[in-house]
């Protein structure tokens, strides 16, 4: 049992407790999949986005915008989510209203067979193996896994039908009659491929270049558990990085490229063996890892998590299977975090190519091609129809005429050669045409109609469609992950009562919810007119400069108090004695060593504000001021 199942119990009741999140609408019985953050987690997320946005959009000179929550049906049938966005459920036989996610419940069977007693290598290798691709099963391949390993409904061991798509989007009427259709965003990206091309613009039409966009997004689970890690409505961070789709080098990946990290390709997992350390350099240079972009957000990732609270050693990236990957994408890997409920992915950062931006530049009928300049203009032949072929085409298909005219006119050089010698040879030739008012049919083409002519020009410019390399971050799943990294229970102390242990959450001061509390020694001191003015000074001065802090003066004693603002995580405490009404210093404690220092009360503004942002360490302060 690793330590983050063991602490699982206490760590959920101290977030319930201390209402760091709960069930949303929990008064009427809350629904699943629903949450709501109390001040502490609302706190803690801000932070972890403020952090996410200092770390990607500001040192990567990002450019973010926020686009709607709603989109209309066109948009996201557009991008495929229409028609594919689906998980696969299985239902009871007998009690249609039980239904699984098939790939969950395939992971926890699996989960199961592996904790048996007495099974072999082999098999063991066998149960990983169907484990590492449960999700990545065709609907036909679970049906027959289903069958195989004899999976019944985990309620009542009945049969389970035959798995089938169910779509997660959640529909939307727009307007008063509801003629339009839209659905609730399945996630960030979209928003981001729609306005691509005004980015370009703002970004004065050079590439490579990044777009961010933080906000919320809505899947209508098929069961969702797990607390945060699996909710109907979440918060996601989305980078979408567009670059030269045959040049995907990276500026900065030379100064990261001996970073290690921990890497379960595709080939291991299908093998049923552990992940393994490689730099980041070897896995790109060896073809493990596509390109460099890629792995230069990689170790990125893993910077960023590890700089909010996550363990080096419990974060790994998973190469998605050649059976999971979509079929436009170059290379896909996850950033799982180790949870109490195992391997948890919690960052997919995808090579998507080009798919994205040719689907929306043919159904929205816009041209989103980037123009390069070439730094040395190319004589090309060019073979166009002429002009009296034009006026021939207009007039011999009437109403169709002037589509059918620009269908040739768009024809590459290639193409309309050859469309030409048909002709001349048969004497006419027929080709199904898409036009451009979104029609298409069967026209015949006679010789009057493909005259040709050939002419040499200067090309100056070539045209693309650019590539994406697609960061996605799963901010509550994140949330959690660090909370269970920060979790440990320290032995119990004089004044804890019945408790052997009482909870920490170890937060790093950059996204600890508040950075400090103020504690009077007892009650004697609160009632002080000298101790309100001190506390007025210290909290002003850390708001100014943008740091939250809480006051504690309950009449509890001073350990206990300390005890529960560790439990928050907060990692200061300045408390105001009796000493500190006549020198106007107070005491600052460190949360994880508990060791103090003595400094003035006009000084803790500052040195807190230079330890939340790393200017300072702990051990700086211990040297600089009396314990």
């Amino acid at each position: 049992m690793s330590v983050f199942e063991r602490n699982r119990k206490d760590l959920e009741d101290l977030c319930k407790r201390r209402f760091v999140f709960r069930q949303g609408s929990e008064i009427y019985g809350g629904v699943s999949g629903f949450f709501t953050y109390g001040p502490p987690g609302c706190a803690l997320k801000t932070n972890i986005i403020q952090q996410w946005r200092n770390h990607f959009v500001i040192e990567e000179a990002l450019m973010e915008i926020e686009d709607t929550y709603i989109m209309p049906r066109p948009v996201l049938k557009a991008s495929g989510h229409v028609d594919r966005f689906s998980d696969f459920l299985v239902r009871d036989v007998k009690d249609e209203k039980k239904f699984f996610r098939a790939d969950k419940l395939l992971e926890d069977v699996m989960d199961a067979k592996l904790n048996e007693k007495g099974i072999t290598e082999a098999v063991k290798k066998e149960y990983t193996a169907v484990r590492n691709q449960a999700d990545a099963y065709s609907q036909e391949e679970l049906y027959d896994v289903f069958k195989k390993y004899a999976i019944k409904s985990p309620d009542n061991g009945n049969d389970l039908t035959e798995p089938e798509p169910f779509n997660l989007m959640f529909p939307v009427p727009i307007g008063p009659a509801g003629l339009i259709q839209g659905f609730l965003r399945p996630e960030t990206a979209q928003g981001i491929f729609l306005n691509y091309k005004f980015c370009l613009e703002q970004n004065a039409n050079r590439l490579p270049f990044g777009c961010a966009q933080i906000g919320k997004s809505f899947r209508n689970e098929i069961a969702p558990r797990a607390g945060l890690t699996r909710q109907r409505e979440f918060t996601q961070a989305e980078i979408e990085y567009f670059v030269k789709p045959t040049d995907k080098r990276h500026p900065k990946f030379a100064g990261i490229k001996k970073t290690k990290l921990l890497l379960f390709s595709s080939d291991r997992q299908l093998k049923a063996e552990p992940h393994e350390e490689v730099t980041i350099g070897d896995a790109v240079s060896s073809g493990m890892v596509n390109n460099e972009t890629l792995g230069y957000f990689m170790v990125r990732t893993f910077t960023f998590l590890t700089s909010i609270g996550i363990r080096p050693e419990h974060c790994r990236f998973r190469q998605h299977l050649p059976t999971e990957m979509a079929h436009y994408a170059c290379d896909c890997w996850d950033a799982e975090i180790e949870t109490c409920y195992g391997w948890l992915e919690c960052v997919g950062i995808a090579d998507r190519a080009c798919f994205d931006l040719n689907a929306h530049a043919e159904a929205a009928k816009v041209d989103l091609a980037y123009r390069e300049a070439l730094e040395t203009p190319i004589e090309r032949e060019v073979t166009e129809i002429t002009k009296a072929a034009g006026i021939a085409v207009m007039k011999d298909f009437k109403k169709a005429g002037r589509l059918v005219k620009e269908w040739l006119e768009k024809l590459s050089s290639e193409d309309l050669r050859a469309l030409n010698e048909e002709v001349n040879k048969s004497g006419q030739a027929t080709r199904n045409c898409s036009l451009s008012d979104g029609s298409s049919g069967d026209y015949t083409f006679l010789p009057n109609h493909v005259v040709c002519q050939t002419k040499k020009e200067k090309q100056t410019t070539t045209t693309f469609m650019p590539g994406v390399v697609e960061p996605s971050f799963g901010i509550d799943r994140i949330l959690f992950s660090v909370l269970e990294h920060a979790y440990y229970a320290r032995p119990k102390e004089e004044g804890d009562g019945d408790k052997q242990t009482r909870g920490v959450l170890a937060f790093s001061a950059t996204v600890a919810p508040y950075k400090l509390t103020i504690l009077p020694q007892d009650q004697r001191i609160a009632r002080e007119n000298k101790y309100e003015d001190l506390k007025d000074l210290i909290r002003k001065r850390i708001a100014a400069l943008g740091h939250s802090s809480t006051v504690d003066d309950s009449a509890a004693t001073l350990g206990k108090r300390y005890a529960r603002n560790d439990e928050l995580g907060i990692p200061f405490a300045c408390t105001v004695d009796f000493d500190s009404l006549k020198d106007e210093c107070v005491t600052l404690r460190e949360r994880d060593s508990m060791r103090q220092v003595r400094l003035k009360a006009d000084k803790v503004g500052g040195l807190l504000h230079d330890l939340c942002t790393a200017r300072k360490s702990w051990q700086d302060v211990l040297a600089m001021y009396p314990s």
